[in-house]
């Protein structure tokens, strides 16, 4: 029997294709929102990376060959927030920006060393329990105010700082 959808790629498979090609993501900004559809916190994650470092981020992920988006969106947001966590993605797929990682410094305020990658970025608002599960330590929630702070945005390298202020102001919050 042929295996038509494969899926993930080899560790060998995936360093050569980030090599030579862009790799499609999604990013996903999750939040809770009050009655009104107005954004009151943002979670943001806590992770160690490969070499040690800990640091915050978004919810973040490669789309598998032959694979919806809205599948891969919502694949993302279960693995890092947990089963339970309710997200609702938005009805329309249009995302809020599209970010432009590159391997080299200063080509777009996003960077990922391995690779050059490009991701749909959406605002999920999200209702259950969220309990970060695989590579995530925690999950922290930040007013507004406080996720576009010197504070938090010092501890989210590779752009997800830019990319937390972008969603906040599509999303119409005044900082």
């Amino acid at each position: 029997m042929t295996e038509t959808t494969p899926g993930w790629l080899s560790s060998d498979e995936l360093e050569m294709t980030r090599a030579r090609m862009p790799i499609l993501y999604v990013d996903a900004v999750p939040v809770r929102v009050d009655d009104s559809g107005e954004v009151t916190s943002v979670g943001v994650l806590l992770r160690i990376g490969p070499d040690g470092t800990v640091s915050r981020t978004l919810v973040s992920g490669r789309v598998l060959h032959h694979e919806r988006v809205r599948d891969a969106l919502l694949r993302h947001l279960e693995k890092d927030l947990g089963p339970v966590a309710l997200p609702r993605v938005p009805a329309s797929l249009q995302p809020f920006t599209v970010a432009e990682y590159f391997p080299t410094h200063g080509v777009t305020p996003y960077h990922d060393p391995r690779q050059h990658a490009v991701s749909l970025a959406y605002i999920v608002p999200v209702t259950g329990d969220c309990r970060p599960r695989q590579d995530a330590l925690d999950l922290d929630w930040f007013s507004p105010q406080e996720a576009v702070s010197e504070a938090v945005q010092s501890e989210m390298p590779g752009g997800h700082g830019v990319l937390l202020k972008q969603a906040l102001a599509h999303a119409g919050c005044v900082i």
